[in-house]
């Protein structure tokens, strides 16, 4: 696999425009390291760590990988502060921003040199990161799994008005897996995608191996964005994810959704394995997923996939 050259891979310092993206209780240090190995760029999900955690996670990706590789953050995080402490003390270069203003954390993380990338859902949260001054942005569409955009814009919709809208950089996001789907992506305008789905069912993913084995099962259909009123977030069908269906058909109140939510849900499921109670967070493109595959495997993949799209077109059909 040669080294390919674009304004995406040279502000990450990768080989190739193939981000993992940093999805709760799946990206821990061996996927992110893996990814970034294989030339990719790995990203260590903080939305499920404790601080601490944080910092072991960071250290050990440094011990395992001498490439780039980048800390996903959500925003809304409760404990935020020392979570942006942990990332200046351990010198990291990349950090990925989500689910909150960009407006709050950028300038800060700019001053100490780190590249900011922050993840929306439309055109308007586009403009909003640029003008924030974000280095670039993932434009995540209505396919995706996790917390996701209420608009319910697509990816193929999405990504072009993204690109017309902004200057900077912008990655494609939801419902991509595959090479076909990433030069589909690139067409359309993006210098590169973020995959989650695909590395959630990687043997690296700190995920349970009965939530891989359900993703990799699943069909066309079997998710639903669901919580709208809350955070929007795609969930494989399951007990639990019923059981939000009915309570949302019947008007309740996002107080009454909080409270069937409870705490540690998304833990439960995807990390612990169950697989009736817990939330199964999936984008739709787990339909198209049959094997879990090494990370390095699956950039690869996917690599050599959109180099043969890409040198022989007529033959994608």
């Amino acid at each position: 696999m040669n080294r390919f050259s674009n304004h995406v891979t040279r502000l990450f310092g990768i080989d190739y425009p193939i981000i993992q993206g940093g999805m709760v209780w799946a990206s821990g240090w061996r996927l992110a390291s893996a990814v970034s190995n294989a030339g990719g760029l790995g990203i260590i999900g903080a939305g499920s760590m404790y601080p601490e955690v944080l910092r072991d996670h960071i250290r050990q990706c440094k011990a395992a990988t001498t490439k780039p590789f980048a800390v996903n953050l959500p925003l809304l995080y409760p404990d935020i502060e020392k979570h942006i402490e942990i990332i200046l003390e351990e010198g990291v270069k990349i950090v990925f921003t989500s689910a909150g203003n960009p407006k709050t954390w950028t300038s800060v993380l700019r001053e100490k040199g780190i590249t900011v990338v922050h993840v929306v859902s439309s055109s308007k949260f586009a403009r909003k990161a640029e003008e924030a001054g974000c280095d670039a942005v993932v434009a995540e569409g209505f396919e995706a799994g996790g917390h996701n955009g209420r608009e319910e814009t697509t990816t193929l919709v999405l990504i072009p008005a993204v690109r017309k809208a902004v200057k900077i950089p912008v990655i494609a996001a939801g419902g991509i897996a595959t090479g076909r789907q990433m030069l589909a992506c690139m067409v359309l305008g993006a210098g590169g995608v973020q995959m989650g789905s695909r590395f959630v069912a990687s043997e690296e993913a700190s995920s349970h191996i009965q939530f891989k084995n359900e993703v990799i099962g699943a069909q066309e259909g079997d998710t639903q964005l669901m919580m709208k009123q809350l955070t929007p977030v795609r969930l494989l069908r399951n007990e639990f994810a019923t059981q939000v269906r009915a309570a949302e058909l019947r008007g309740a109140s996002p107080d009454e959704l909080k409270e069937l939510l409870g705490r540690g849900r998304a833990k439960k499921g995807m990390f612990e394995g169950d697989l009736a109670a817990g939330e199964l967070e999936i984008g739709q493109v787990s339909a198209l997923l049959d094997e879990i595959l090494p990370a390095k495997k699956i950039v690869e993949n996917v690599w050599q996939e959109f180099i043969n799209g890409l040198e022989n077109p007529l033959e994608l059909n």
